[in-house]
């Protein structure tokens, strides 16, 4: 750190510090609580898609316990073949969005596989989607952290470390201003009475 200059323009120039940093804190203040706020709702809405994700995976043990059948290859009759992200800018954090995802059902006989077949690929169809939307999630939610670690970071700056430093810097250099007037002042004084005692005699 830079040696502190003891001077009136150094005492100027620390005070706008100072008003600067104070009128940047509550603002940055805002928009961290901001950040916490959307981390709890895409924490909320990962929850939420966990919760699906359970829930159909309970539907399908209970309503299809044929899948335990080996016999019938089920192997591959579900595919991702894309998945469609959008970009959303929250409070200068980039976060994914999920789109779209594309699936495809493999081709398979109708007469050549039992009828629950095509349950399956349905129940599969919605556990892929919610699947993707959950690595998705995962991501904003990671993103959102990272923002609001950075933002706390700032605001921890802001106000454990540069406004301190600065009202510090303006109570020393006032202090030494203000003897370093009265020393001025003191020998002023002890000039004029040398004056009038140089005077009188």
């Amino acid at each position: 750190m830079a040696r502190l200059s003891l001077s009136k323009s150094s005492l100027s120039r620390e005070t706008r510090q100072l008003r600067t940093y104070q009128r940047f804190l509550p603002s940055l203040d805002l928009k961290r609580r901001q950040l916490i706020a959307e981390r709890a709702k895409a924490r909320r809405a990962l929850e939420q898609t966990r919760r699906s994700l359970a829930e159909t995976v309970a539907t399908v043990a209970e309503t299809l316990p044929m899948l335990a059948n080996e016999n019938v290859d089920l192997e591959g009759i579900m595919r991702v073949t894309g998945v469609e992200l959008t970009e959303q800018n929250v409070l200068g954090a980039r976060l994914p969005v999920l789109a779209g995802v594309q699936l495809e059902a493999a081709r398979y006989a109708y007469l050549g596989r039992p009828h629950w077949v095509d349950r399956v690929v349905e129940h599969l169809h919605v556990t892929l989607e919610l699947r993707v939307a959950e690595q998705v999630q995962l991501r904003r939610a990671a993103l959102l952290d990272q923002a609001v670690q950075k933002i706390t970071q700032r605001v921890n700056l802001f106000d454990k470390v540069l406004i301190p430093r600065a009202r510090e810097n303006i109570r020393r250099i006032r202090i030494y201003l203000a003897d370093h007037e009265r020393a001025a002042v003191v020998r002023a004084k002890i000039a004029k009475r040398k004056r009038a005692a140089e005077a009188a005699a």
